[in-house]
């Protein structure tokens, strides 16, 4: 069995390997262990000894050939990439202000921003709508100023490649370095109200805080972690309603919840194992990577029936889209509100109608989403 993420075919379609990987016992290539089966994924998710500190592992890779050392101070700072007892150090205090109350507090400007962006929509939802709805939310809770607006995105895609697995060389590490920096200085610098003022005076019973180069870095990270995913999720589940039946409006959320599962926007993500361990028949050492295939778990028949339709009215399930447990996405459901909003807008406007091919994006290995979105009204709609 072979897995060749890098080839065009498996970039347009991954389904049919993943497919051929669930049925066999999972392989080692690429320096990685490879997990499809819902089973094999969930148990390491759930096993807190498989360690999320990669950006650690990323730079001692690469030997020390550059100044890595903000990239490894924006790996401390991270949810996405510590382990206990930072994590929970940092998971305690961000869950003082990133609250569900708090994401439902901003339904009505992010279903505002969604029907302004629609309402004007001309021929691309992926560009118009999807990639910029994520960004001008953030930049809004966050408090930046208007001047930032357009370059956060920029700087936002240069630091996820932090995110890819064995895409990042040592030249990547220089520029990304200056871009964290960057972006880093600009957060510092934001005094309006907002999270990052929220986040800042955040405090345990015991009086911990975050520091000020914290609290800016945890920033970037909102940006890096909730922004190109939410922008994937909006536009697969646009194309998803454009490519089906009619959806009625009270379908909307259901409808988002199965995208999450039929076309993950997060593909896989990676784990280190800290000690000798047996997943599916595997045999796992400590120091080994582990790459898990949320989007191959999504889509597994043991756990889902029919998994390759996309059936808004089936049953949740343990969709693993979020992914799980300690490490589960803190933007989760930030990220429904605007697809929520988004197809809602979309229900309730023109009937629209795919114009084009659809083309799967190629620069990331771990987000899949339309590359563009083209659209038009339909003939005879108004």
């Amino acid at each position: 069995m072979r897995f060749n993420p890098f080839a065009p075919a498996f970039r347009q379609d991954p389904y049919p390997q993943y497919a051929a990987l669930r049925a066999e016992p999972p392989i080692r290539t690429l320096g990685m262990w490879v997990l499809t089966r819902h089973a094999d994924v969930l148990a390491v998710l759930r096993d807190r000894t498989f360690s999320a500190e990669l950006i650690p592992a990323l730079v001692a890779r690469h030997g020390g050939a550059v100044d890595t050392d903000l990239i490894l101070r924006l790996g401390r700072a991270s949810l996405v990439f510590t382990d206990n007892p930072a994590h929970a150090r940092l998971r305690g205090l961000v869950n003082r202000v990133f609250t569900r109350a708090a994401v439902a507090e901003l339904e009505p400007l992010v279903r505002e921003l969604a029907q302004r962006r629609v309402g004007g929509l001309g021929h691309d939802l992926m560009a118009e709508v999807a990639a910029p709805l994520p960004v001008e939310v953030l930049c809004t809770w966050l408090g930046l100023p208007a001047e930032l607006h357009g370059q956060v995105a920029g700087w936002t895609h240069e630091i996820r490649f932090l995110l890819e697995p064995g895409m990042v060389r040592v030249d990547d590490l220089e520029r990304v370095a200056r871009v964290v920096a960057t972006f880093a200085a600009a957060l510092r610098e934001v005094r309006a109200p907002g999270l990052l003022r929220e986040l800042a005076g955040a405090r345990t019973a015991g009086g911990d805080r975050l520091t000020e180069e914290e609290t800016a870095l945890l920033g970037v990270m909102c940006f890096v972690a909730g922004t190109e995913t939410t922008a994937a999720l909006i536009g697969n589940a646009a194309l998803a309603v454009l490519r089906g039946p009619v959806l009625a409006a009270e379908q909307v959320p259901a409808a988002v919840r199965e995208t999450l599962r039929h076309e993950s926007p997060l593909q896989m993500t990676t784990r280190i194992a800290t000690r000798d361990v047996e997943v599916g028949g595997a045999r796992i050492a400590a120091g080994d990577q582990v790459l898990l295939c949320l989007a191959a778990a999504n889509r597994d028949p043991a756990v889902f029936a029919d998994p390759d339709t996309f059936d808004p009215s089936r049953g949740s399930g343990t969709h693993l889209g979020f992914g799980f447990g300690m490490h589960g996405c803190l933007g989760g459901a930030l990220a429904e509100l605007q697809a929520r909003a988004v197809l809602d807008a979309l229900v309730r406007g023109p009937d629209l109608r795919l114009a084009g091919e659809v083309r799967w994006q190629t620069e990331s290995l771990i987000v899949r989403s339309p590359q563009a979105l083209p659209v038009s009204v339909a003939v005879g709609a108004q």
